[in-house]
């Protein structure tokens, strides 16, 4: 089983699944492995990447906290925050002054996510607003009374202060979260991803494997960020882009070349088998 990162593994810098990357994954296919993509994205911004692999790969979204088939859109899993751990972390975040976006398995009524207002002061919100217009839901009760069902969520702002938010959302709810830092290229902000405790790619690759009855040895895992982490640490061959973090290089067994070098192309042919 080959287990697939999106941003800054599946696509290049320039956001773009190219035609070399796209053969090798049908050519791993076609020899018997089994594809997942897991991704730091909501589900819909992964199905225009997923459609063109003509493959039916199971898409671990939200950075675990949601499986979704691509050809039915049918849920396979989906993670729960509890109720009080939710307004806790509301509650925190908007003392500190931000807004929290949270995710629901809402695909099938039209949206990815609810917010506060869409009318935010803060710049970098603004931006992820923008650029996912028509994707969200406005309630302005959102602090005081979320909405059921949500699986998981972020913040937005610079570095620090998303890291900061991390270390007081571990220590207000310590064992409760997983919560990590990271900047998605598509954004100027950084987020503060927030899911439940046991909610990562990693735990979400498991449940498909479990479908598929393969163990872990038997799965190559492929990322470049910090939420690649759980996935590379557990799976039989952790595989870090030539353009990953150092975190992730550090835990990696081997170092493909970057994804502007469709990196991940290179990665099927070391696993290929006969190759």
């Amino acid at each position: 089983m080959l287990a697939v990162d999106i941003d800054g593994t599946l696509v290049n810098s320039r956001d773009e699944l190219t035609d070399g990357v796209r053969s090798a994954l049908r050519e791993a296919a076609d020899a018997g492995i089994r594809i997942v993509l897991a991704t730091g994205r909501r589900y819909s911004r992964a199905l225009p990447l997923v459609e063109p692999l003509g493959l039916d790969a199971p898409v671990v979204s939200a950075s675990g906290s949601l499986i979704k088939c691509p050809l039915s859109h049918r849920t396979l899993h989906v993670a729960s925050l509890a109720r009080e751990d939710l307004l806790a972390i509301m509650r925190l975040t908007a003392a500190r002054g931000f807004d929290v976006v949270l995710y629901a398995d809402t695909y099938d009524a039209g949206f990815d996510y609810y917010c506060r207002t869409l009318d935010t002061p803060s710049r970098v919100l603004a931006q992820y607003y923008a650029l996912n217009e028509g994707c969200g839901r406005e309630r302005p009760s959102i602090v005081d009374d979320p909405p059921e069902g949500v699986f998981a969520g972020f913040a937005m702002g610079s570095r620090d202060e998303m890291l900061d938010l991390h270390e007081a959302l571990q220590a207000a709810l310590p064992g409760q979260l997983y919560t990590h830092v990271l900047r998605s290229p598509r954004y100027e902000g950084y987020m503060c991803e927030i899911a439940p405790a046991g909610a990562t790619k990693w735990s979400g690759i498991r449940f498909v494997a479990d479908m598929w009855n393969v163990a872990d040895h038997e799965i190559c895992a492929v990322g470049d960020d910090v939420n690649d982490l759980p996935m590379l640490e557990a799976c039989g061959l952790g595989v870090a882009m030539g353009n990953a973090v150092g975190e992730l290089k550090a835990a990696a067994h081997r170092i493909a070349p970057t994804n502007d070098e469709d990196g991940l192309a290179e990665v099927v042919r070391w696993i290929l088998p006969g190759r």
